[in-house]
């Protein structure tokens, strides 16, 4: 190793570096010790085979991943900067000819709770980002790209590039001369663009790019009549308005705090085929999909979560449980999960505390066929039932017998919202004062509503921003036409949310109560469901969402229940104003 890199051997051996000789199950290797600040021992790693195919290195069992040179972090510090590269032998000629350096275990080694403190006090890191003659990043370079995007270092962080040479040591082979490598490291750094820097122009040339793919999707006023057209040519009948909700709470997901949806109804209406079909107009940066998980993923999982939505498709895979909801609920409120585990210390045999952080923000689009999911998480997102109806089955069924082949070209789509990711996410709503006033204060979970109303009014003036103005200090400004669409979504949902509407399909049924039987007898489901043309599940959900306007007059156990009507049905009140009404409310405070 050291004839084919160059390095006296003497310093590879000295204190300064400590690698020894070994045998790892009786073939040569090199033992490296990795020592934490205080240079005691903390992991061993061995290099079984200079080149050539598989794994070069291995850990000894017990060992823990970390940077390597953290021993020398006061003399880094002292001097307030350092280099950062991948692996232990790029690390070494820094040190041999003494440029502060620090190393990755790996490409993609970085672990932000892990390392970053250990770079407190420095003010500037030049991170080698490896690549080919021309500089462009090879697959190492870009993970490391990939995680500085994500770490507390995207600030001090300095990308060094070595072009035509790919990494530090190859420097160092092209001319193994202290001064002259010096000098070469010395002219990179002055070269050496800020990460910040780098990240606008590549987020400029993609936002770009993803405009020209996007075509006439960015600037249309009528994008979601769009969406609606495009989601019914790729085979989903009908579900208009819950497909609109969904695409709209998918594109919160770039806000501070995005508004999750919950799709309900009975087994086969479509539910999970809805947020299937609505998910593929996003790239995969927007969403994470999952059938189940268990009680403690969320915690242990490696999947990047902010700014990302969690699509689960059956409530069931969570339900029944306690620490998993729990876990969504506070992932959901507060945009975060911080949670400190006690593992035992191998090495010490000793219970330690570990801080888990997981970011977002993030929130949830679930499917069920509860009519309630979570007391708790039932106030986080915004329910919607897809129609149960003899129209809505007649719709499905026409699909299916339909043997033309369903298929949307999703290219301008996708492009579409890569290019609001890379875009400007501030959204000032100038009539939320006026709007605020109009809100009649029926029910203390107005107040979340109210604030997931707001938060889809953002995301409707987000995803028509080529149509609506700029503020002095750069917002995109929402309009009436927002809050309009926004309300023909989601007004019946919040109204019924605070009890101050009852759901049409409830009225329906307890008008039909007395036309089919009397109070001494009632009507059985069945009967119910012959006259509303609906199936017996369906009769049953309604009641449960009819609460005390429906009674049960059977209390003998084990016979079918006999339904009579029950409180009076209360008027509407209208929980969410008029469009002509929140527009005089703005003229009159202007």
């Amino acid at each position: 190793l050291a004839t084919a890199k160059r390095l006296p051997i003497e310093f590879l051996k000295s204190n300064a570096v400590g690698w020894q000789d070994f045998r790892f199950f009786e073939d040569p290797a090199i033992k490296i010790p990795y020592l934490d600040p205080h240079a005691q021992e903390a992991g061993i790693k061995f290099r079984v085979s200079l080149n050539g195919p598989g794994l070069r290195t291995r850990w000894r069992k017990g060992s823990k991943a970390s940077l390597y040179g953290l021993w020398r972090l006061d003399e880094i510090r002292a001097i307030g900067w350092t280099l950062l590269v991948e692996g232990e032998t790029d690390t070494v000629t820094a040190w041999h000819a003494d440029v502060p350096c620090l190393g990755l275990p790996g490409a993609d080694g970085w672990n932000e709770p892990r390392d970053a403190a250990h770079l407190d006090g420095i003010s500037e890191v030049y991170v080698v980002i490896e690549g080919d003659v021309n500089g462009k990043p090879d697959d190492g370079g870009a993970r490391v790209l990939d995680w500085l995007g994500r770490s507390s270092l995207d600030g001090r962080a300095r990308l060094l590039r070595l072009a035509p040479h790919n990494d530090l040591n190859e420097l160092w082979l092209a001319d193994p001369d202290v001064g002259r490598f010096r000098a070469a490291v010395k002219a990179a750094m002055d070269e050496a663009q800020t990460f910040i820097t780098w990240a606008a122009e590549r987020t400029d040339a993609e936002r770009s790019d993803a405009f020209e793919a996007a075509g006439d999707l960015t600037d249309d006023p009528a994008v979601l009549d769009r969406f609606a057209e495009a989601l019914a040519s790729s085979g989903v009948a009908g579900l208009e308005r819950e497909a609109r909700l969904v695409y709209l709470a998918l594109t919160s997901r770039l806000l501070d705090r995005p508004q999750g949806v919950v799709i309900k109804g009975v087994s086969a209406a479509g539910k999970s085929f809805l947020l299937k079909s609505v998910v593929r107009f996003f790239p995969e940066s927007a969403f994470y999909e999952l059938t189940a998980q268990s009680e403690r993923a969320l915690l242990y999982g490696t999947e990047p979560l902010a700014h990302r939505f969690l699509v689960i498709a059956e409530w069931a895979a969570l339900a029944g449980r306690e620490f998993g909801p729990y876990l969504l609920r506070s992932l959901i409120s507060e945009q975060r999960l911080r949670y400190e585990v006690v593992e035992l210390d191998p090495k010490t045999n000793q219970h330690v505390t570990r801080l888990i952080e997981r970011p977002g923000p993030t929130s949830a689009l679930i499917s069920t066929t509860d009519v309630v999911t979570d007391d708790q998480l039932e106030t986080r997102l915004m329910s919607v039932t897809v129609s149960d109806t003899a129209e809505q089955t007649a719709a499905v069924l026409g699909v299916l017998a339909d043997e033309t082949p369903h298929s949307v070209d999703l290219g301008s789509w996708l492009a579409l919202q890569r290019w609001l990711e890379r875009g400007p996410r501030e959204v000032t709503i100038p009539f939320a004062p006026a709007l605020a006033k109009l809100v009649p204060p029926k029910a203390v979970r107005l107040r979340r509503d109210f604030g997931a109303l707001l938060v889809l009014i953002r995301a409707c003036a987000l995803l028509h921003q080529a149509n609506r103005r700029r503020d002095r200090a750069g917002r995109i400004v929402a309009t009436l036409e927002d809050y309009d669409t926004v309300r023909a979504l989601v007004g019946g949902t919040i109204a019924a949310a605070v009890e101050a509407t009852v759901p049409a399909t409830v009225r329906e049924l307890v008008a039909a109560i007395p036309m089919l039987g009397d109070e001494k007898t009632g009507v059985t489901r069945r009967k119910l469901a012959e006259a509303l043309s609906l199936d017996v599940s369906s009769i049953s959900r309604r009641v449960k969402r009819a609460e005390s306007y429906v009674v049960n007059l059977e209390d003998r156990r084990n016979k079918a229940a006999r339904y009579w009507t029950g409180d009076p049905l209360p008027d509407d009140v209208e929980i969410l104003p008029s469009l002509d009404r929140l527009a005089d409310a703005c003229w009159a405070e202007a």
